[in-house]
């Protein structure tokens, strides 16, 4: 593959780059894991819609440019550049909008869409049971068909955005009598229908970046089903393959991350050991094959190509790579940084996303399970267990 962009896409780039320098906050958001953060970031999520940057990719009658994936990968390279605050939608734009893309009927479409991009309805994401991590076919909340409305009840947690967020998504059991992937189906909530109870989780540092949330007789109405009833593993596993695989996580973000771990490196060079050295050189090469990597994939897609188990390979990789670089940073910071939460806005984003790292190994499918299906699905190993 050759990387070189037309002067279209330059010039787009540039575009990008001018709006970004003058709209871009100067002053870091309050973490977006708090009330007052949260509606920070939504106020950015508009800001961003204003700018028709809402999410590039979609068609126009979505809040959309209408661009192709090189194009956003050039438009995500361009606003970690600049620093841009992390997405509070993106459970709905990364994950939910491109699984009604491909799943919704027209309806859905115009009735979802649209809002997401412009930032005025913020989604949770809810997949995670008490019994049911990882492992999603273990689930068990119920949706029970009552005439024109699913009645819901069970428990998710761990479910992301879920204590502010206005709508979530999440798959659920509408034939009790199924085992594992069969019997269920996708649907969409709203968080203020009568008898959904959320309880924000505590996480580490304090803040409430997650929630449980208790299903208690909910009404929801069939329209919200995504695809058909039973058919909710296939729709559950292409949102799990955006989150794994493409969307998510885009490039630029790593490389912004590590251009600002070579500046630390530089900073703190006279202290570091040789071994710091080598991992800030690892973890900037490795961000920038990641990129080209990303790219190779976003061309496969253009040309009718599908990602499939690949997106749990790039899933161990750019979680693994998170880690790392922060941790590099931790190390060249010193064991006072950790105790230099709020005494310094740059020791501060650095905590922030080692805390955060910790988290990538497990989130979007641990690690161990994304080993799994990489071994029997990409080099064709035995599946554990199998006799």
């Amino acid at each position: 593959m050759v990387l070189a962009y037309t002067p279209e896409q330059q010039a787009f780039r540039a575009e990008i780059r001018g709006w970004m320098e003058a709209h871009v906050p100067t002053e870091p958001l309050v973490t977006l894991e708090c009330r007052e953060g949260f509606d920070q970031h939504v106020a950015w999520e508009r800001e961003l819609a204003a700018g028709n940057w809402g999410m590039v990719t979609w068609p126009t009658e979505y809040g959309g440019r209408g661009l192709d994936l090189i194009e956003w990968l050039i438009f995500e390279e361009e606003y970690f550049r600049a620093g841009g605050p992390n997405r509070a939608n993106q459970n709905g734009i990364f994950l939910l909008g491109p699984t009604i893309m491909e799943f919704g009927c027209d309806e859905q479409k115009a009735r979802f869409l649209a809002p997401m991009a412009r930032g005025e309805v913020i989604w949770a994401q809810a997949w995670s049971e008490p019994g049911a991590g990882s492992d999603m076919a273990a689930i068990s909340s119920k949706a029970i068909r009552d005439g024109d409305h699913y009645v819901l009840s069970g428990q998710k947690t761990w479910s992301s955005r879920a204590a502010f967020a206005d709508w979530g998504f999440g798959i659920f059991r509408t034939n009790p009598d199924s085992k594992r992937h069969k019997g269920l189906t996708f649907i969409l909530f709203d968080l203020n229908t009568p008898g959904i109870t959320r309880r924000p989780i505590r996480q580490l540092h304090g803040d409430t970046g997650f929630a449980e949330l208790f299903f208690d007789e909910v009404r929801v109405p069939v329209e919200n089903r995504l695809a058909g009833e039973g058919e909710g593993w296939n729709v559950a596993m292409a949102t799990a393959g955006f989150e794994r695989g493409l969307m998510l996580r885009s490039p630029g973000r790593f490389q912004a991350t590590a251009k600002r771990l070579v500046e630390l490196y530089r900073q703190h060079e006279a202290q570091a050991s040789p071994s710091a050295r080598e991992a800030v050189l690892q973890a900037w090469g490795a961000a920038q094959a990641y990129a080209y990597n990303t790219y190779g994939v976003a061309s496969k897609i253009m040309a009718g190509g599908k990602i499939g188990a690949e997106a749990s390979l790039n899933k161990i990789f750019w979680s693994e790579l998170d880690r790392a670089m922060n941790r590099t940073a931790m190390q060249l910071l010193g064991a006072a940084a950790e105790l230099r939460r709020f005494a310094d806005g740059r020791v501060n984003q650095w905590l922030e996303g080692y805390i955060f790292s910790l988290s990538g190994l497990i989130y979007a499918g641990s690690n161990e399970v994304q080993r799994n299906i990489v071994a029997e699905r990409l080099l064709g190993l035995p599946r554990v267990g199998a006799g």
